[in-house]
This record gives structure tokens, sequence and C-alpha cells, in this order.
């Protein structure tokens, strides 16, 4: 097992175990790797329903698979989102994009929002609690994660299964007042940097776009511009080394492009506007 790594949301527990069972698992942790032990043993033991569960809990997360599957759910801000095995699990990083989707739809008049490349839904969850009047809609090409995104979601909101924008509505055409996505962006040459949790838990196609890890960012700037209304803003997840080629190519499409950093000095959004 691995550490999780810093971006990742790690479930995280109110308080240190104390019983000499959580001091024994959360010890069974550290040895395999864990950074988080003490509280990985408190998430494991509340979830586990008897001993032999917590057994295969804890047998699995020692293993190397990554604990917010496990436990069937992640922190993510304020929610605590519904996630399983087999789709991509919301990273901290992208609390940016959440939140500053959240700004702007707060300040828009009748905001409907999009969230391509969903996954769970993690960006379209927050917006949704925050301002309950927005309009939502998702789209992901795989249905695993959308079965999530479903339970994630208030019940008025719209998921389409899809490849980046083919599957949306023609009524949702030139409606749209944000558009705010984390596309795949893991350039294929960086394999090797990607943590083995990720690489053996996560689907690939979740996690890598291409040589340069733009082509879904591309297919994104080259397709929005008929979706969002004339006052309409596009936020797109990159990282800090892609976004002068993106804006490059956002700009070259006709839009003005800016970018919004994190604090982590890695993590930034193209922030796109009509030109």
């Amino acid at each position: 097992m691995t550490s999780p790594p810093v971006d990742t949301v790690v479930v995280m527990g109110t308080g240190s175990p104390s019983s000499g069972r959580a001091r024994a698992i959360a010890d069974r942790l550290r040895a395999a790797g864990s950074v988080f032990a003490e509280e990985e043993a408190a998430i494991l033991l509340d979830a586990a329903r008897d001993d032999a569960e917590l057994a295969s809990l804890v047998a699995r997360r020692v293993a190397g698979e990554p604990i917010e599957p496990l436990v069937g759910w992640v922190r993510f801000g304020p929610l605590r989102l519904e996630v399983g095995p087999g789709v991509f699990v919301p990273r901290q990083r992208s609390l940016l994009l959440a939140r500053a989707a959240v700004r702007i739809v707060r300040a828009q008049d009748e905001p409907v929002v999009l969230e391509p490349f969903c996954g769970v839904a993690p960006i379209a969850a927050t917006v949704a609690a925050a301002v309950p009047t927005a309009e939502i809609h998702v789209t992901d090409v795989d249905a695993t994660p959308l079965r999530f995104a479903r339970r994630n979601l208030p019940s008025g909101a719209q998921v389409y299964q899809g490849a980046g924008l083919a599957h949306l509505p023609m009524a949702l055409r030139g409606r749209v007042s944000l558009a705010a996505s984390v596309p795949p962006y893991v350039p294929e040459r960086e394999r090797h940097l990607v943590p083995r949790e990720a690489l053996e838990h996560e689907p690939p196609a979740a996690l890598f776009a291409g040589a340069d890890g733009l082509d879904h960012v591309c297919d994104l700037v080259a397709g929005l511009a008929v979706w969002l209304r004339p006052d309409g803003r596009a936020l797109i997840e990159v990282h800090r080394s892609q976004w002068s080629a993106a804006a490059e190519h956002a700009r070259a499409q006709g839009w003005r492009a800016s970018r919004r950093t994190g604090s982590d000095g890695q993590t930034v959004l193209l922030d796109l506007r009509a030109g």
C-alpha cells in the first residue's frame, strides 16, 4: 500500500482512535505506508458492520485499495460524496474549481450549469448545494461514475451519458451560464508519476488524455461556445505546465482566456469568456 496522494481528498475522522483495537489497526496501516493511519483506522471501524467486514476492509486497505471506494464516500469541501470501485475519486485540488464555480453562479441570473467529464459530479454537486436554484446538467462517457453522480445530485439534475459534449440535448444550446470541468489531463508520458493506487484502481480513461494531456481540454475549448449563452463562462482545470498551451489554443478559437492558480501552485483554472 502506498501513502494517499497529497492531492487526494482523504476522508478524515473527527478524532483520534483511543481503543486498543483502533491502535492495532492504525499500526497495521502505518506499517503498510499510510500517513493518515489513525484517521483511516477510525473510518474503517465506523464503516464496518461486524468484525468480519472490518477484517476484510483492513486487509484490502493494507493491500493497497484506496480507502474512499472501500467505505463508499469521500469528503469534498462541505459535501460527503458517494463513490465506489472503478471511479475517479475527486481530488482536493478541484475544490479550487468548485469554489470558483459557486462564486460565479451566485452572481448569475437564472444560472444553468454544465459539468462535462463529470465523474461522480463533485463540481455540480457543490454548486447545487450552494445555489439550489441553479439548473444542473452533467455528462460523462462512463456509466459507472454516473450511477454515483445521480446519488450526489438533487433529483432535478439532468444526467447524460456520452463522450465529451456529444450527447447533450439540442435544447441546451445557447443556455449554459457556466460550464465547469475537470477533464482527464495527465499526459501519457507522465504515467510513471501517477500514484500506484490511482493506476491500479481508477479507470485510465479518467486520468490520461494524449501525449500532452490536453486532448479533452482542446475538445471542450472547440465545442463549448455553442452551448454557452452570450454572457456565459467556462472553467477548466489543468496543470500549471499546460496552461499556456491551453490558453493559446483557446485564443485561437476566439476565447478570452485568463487564469486562476490554486494554493498548491500546481493547479490552474483556464477561465474562458467569449472574445
